[in-house]
């Protein structure tokens, strides 16, 4: 199964995820989120897969996050709005997303990679 990880190398989440995958023997192309971030589309179509709430794509934790003030926009803003502030900057992506093109995961949970992944 050939998985794509958008990841940022210097993230320990995502390093943890890699290991896992490394650990359990799944091959998977490294995408380097900030220099190739997801296109709008992409992540359009991420989103539709994760059956998750789209503002659960992004990084909270992250300085770009707070400096544009996103707190209050993520509240009010359409998904199509949302989908562009994320396609602007990978920063702003929570990661790692892993998907086989059917299936994403956003963010490393182990307990969520055992069912998705293994």
């Amino acid at each position: 199964m050939g998985l794509d990880i958008y990841l940022y190398p210097k993230c320990g989440t995502c390093r943890k995820a890699k290991k896992w995958l490394d650990d359990q023997g799944v091959e998977y192309n490294e995408i380097h989120i900030v220099e190739e971030p997801p296109s709008k589309d992409q992540l359009k179509n991420m989103y539709e897969k994760s059956g998750l709430e789209l503002k659960k794509f992004f990084n909270t934790s992250g300085k770009k996050y707070r400096e544009l003030g996103l707190k209050d926009k993520v509240k009010e803003a359409s998904d199509d709005e949302l989908l562009d502030i994320l396609a602007s900057d990978g920063m702003l992506i929570k990661r790692p997303i892993v998907t086989d093109g059917k299936k994403v995961t956003v963010g490393f949970k182990e307990e969520t990679f055992n069912d998705v992944w293994k």
